[in-house]
């Protein structure tokens, strides 16, 4: 079985974290807004966080936005 150097570790243990960190707060607001595609999208597919963060900046914003209740 192959082993990973110990210098592996040092990029392999923060890009985990770091992926898990956005794919929590990802997962989070696309349970909020009734996402279901996006939500299982994200949930399978594993990106190093790249799909999170793009689904942040790009489209959990317009969910929100259009799910808000209107101005008396």
């Amino acid at each position: 079985m192959y082993q990973f150097p110990a210098y592996m570790w040092l990029w392999l243990l923060p890009l985990l974290v770091w992926s898990a960190v956005w794919k929590g707060i990802a997962l989070w607001r696309a349970a909020r807004s009734g996402s279901l595609a996006w939500f299982i999208v994200m949930l399978v597919v594993n990106t190093a966080g790249i799909l999170e963060i793009v689904y942040i900046l790009a489209f959990s914003r317009n969910v929100a936005k259009s799910q808000a209740p209107p101005a008396p």
